[in-house]
Order: C-alpha cells, then sequence, then structure tokens
C-alpha cells in the first residue's frame, strides 16, 4: 500500500515536472513592450500560420504522444515489478498483467493515431 502511494506520487510528480520545465525555460520576458499582441505573440507561437486542420493534429499527436509515454512506463513499471517480485507467484501475475496492458494500450494509441492521421489527410483532400 505504501509503495503504490510511493510510486504514484512520483509517476505524478515526473509528470508535472515534465509539463512544467518548458515552461520555466521560456519565462523570459518578451523584446516588445507589448507582449505579443500586436503579432509578436502569434508568430512566436505560430498561431495563424497554419490551418485548423493541422492545428488539429498537431494537437492530436501531442495528446496520443503523451498517452503513449504513460503506456511505456506503465510497461516499465510491470517489468519492475516483475524483476523485484523475489519469486511471489502473485506480483509475477500482477506484473505481467501490467505489461500485457500497456501493451495494449500501445497498440490502442498506434490506432487511434493511424485513424486520426486516416481523417485529417482525408479531410484535407476533400477540402482542397
Amino acid at each position: 500500500m505504501f509503495n503504490k502511494k510511493i510510486f504514484a506520487w512520483v509517476i505524478s510528480l515526473g509528470m508535472f515536472a515534465l509539463l512544467v520545465a518548458p515552461l520555466a525555460a521560456s519565462a523570459a520576458v518578451p523584446a516588445d513592450p507589448s507582449y505579443g499582441l500586436t503579432g509578436g505573440f502569434n508568430t512566436a507561437v505560430g498561431l495563424g500560420k497554419s490551418d485548423i486542420k493541422t492545428s488539429i493534429a498537431s494537437i492530436i499527436n501531442i495528446i496520443l504522444g503523451f498517452l503513449g509515454i504513460v503506456a511505456v512506463i506503465i510497461i516499465l513499471a510491470g517489468g519492475f515489478k516483475w524483476m523485484t517480485a523475489g519469486g511471489n507467484e502473485d506480483k509475477v501475475a500482477e506484473a505481467r498483467q501490467m505489461i500485457i496492458q500497456g501493451i495494449i494500450g500501445l497498440v490502442i494509441i498506434f490506432a487511434a493515431w493511424a485513424i486520426a492521421s486516416f481523417v485529417v489527410a482525408q479531410l484535407g483532400q476533400a477540402t482542397s
């Protein structure tokens, strides 16, 4: 029980650090005093340069990439649990189930990416 709480905290803090670190790295004050409201922010972020299909595809890729990272972490946690099971069959079975669930999650994520890519490509062809 205690190990699961520590593991959950470590994973949560790690994900928080991954999400906050880029924000902290780009926390510099903008060069123009208007803080990008006159177009500097749009060009820096890329808003207004691409169409909505490209923006949606980028958002989908980011979300699926994050989910892929979570699935790989689940697989790694299952492998760690298996290696530290010490021959306990219950822990080995639980670790095996975690690994199988992580692999199934990765397959679902890859399938979702393929479907989303196909749909966005077809929308691009249909609307151009």
